[in-house]
């Protein structure tokens, strides 16, 4: 569960982003950064019961968790903070093209879910290949009843192509989901129920859910 200390923190960073305002709250900063990373511990140790790939690459936490400093070299934005965090579990780093397990926190607008958002375009051709050549066992996955129990609102994405990627035709039956440009799932959780004792399990859950979705992409990547 995350403290509502956590949560408040957030949502007075978002109406004080400034370094100034950061270092007078540092002790509420690092309540909240502590808070999000036992939370992750307990998420890995949970996960890694049901996911080899998981348990065999011990996580760092720390690792796990992104951060809070925004990368300003290149943005119109000058705020120096993010007012979120998210908490990603990936098998080779977070920072991998692999796909992942994920939550994000942040002051009503928290969610989870696993997948990959915006692969890069070597690790998309594969993907969009896999898909291709097994569309009976991708159906199989979008198509099972927890599954669209879960996550409702089935596959999202990244962005979407105007026309057919190279090397397919147009009438290919896997045509709406060859044009995305990323494939995860996302269902949203409230504040409360990030504050409720039972969320672990219910994110745990959700990632039981997804797991196939991330183990068909992976396998995908990695041949």
């Amino acid at each position: 569960m995350i403290d509502k200390k956590t949560l408040k923190f957030l949502k007075q960073l978002s109406s004080n982003n400034s370094k100034e305002w950061l270092d007078e709250n540092r002790s509420d900063y690092n309540f909240a950064k502590d808070d999000v990373l036992n939370m992750t511990q307990t998420l890995i140790n949970m996960v890694a019961e049901f996911d080899l790939g998981i348990a065999k690459a011990d996580l760092n936490p720390k690792k796990c968790i992104t951060r809070l400093n925004r990368d300003l070299r290149f943005s119109k934005d000058k705020t120096p903070y993010k007012t979120d965090y998210y908490i990603v579990l990936n098998q080779n780093g977070k920072n991998s093209p692999s796909a992942f397990y994920y939550v994000h926190i942040q002051p009503n607008n928290c969610f989870v879910g696993g997948g990959v958002y915006n692969p890069q375009p070597a690790e998309l051709k594969k993907i969009r290949n896999e898909i291709n050549a097994s569309f009976d066992d991708w159906n199989k996955i979008i198509h099972n009843k927890d599954f669209q129990t879960k996550f409702p609102c089935g596959i999202h994405n990244s962005g979407i192509l105007v026309r057919s990627p190279r090397g397919f035709e147009d009438d290919n039956p896997a045509m709406e989901f060859l044009k995305m440009k990323g494939f995860y799932t996302q269902e949203p959780i409230t504040d409360k129920e990030l504050q409720s004792n039972r969320i672990l399990a219910k994110i745990v859950d959700y990632f039981k859910s997804v797991k196939p979705l991330v183990d068909f992409i992976n396998l995908a990547i990695e041949e």
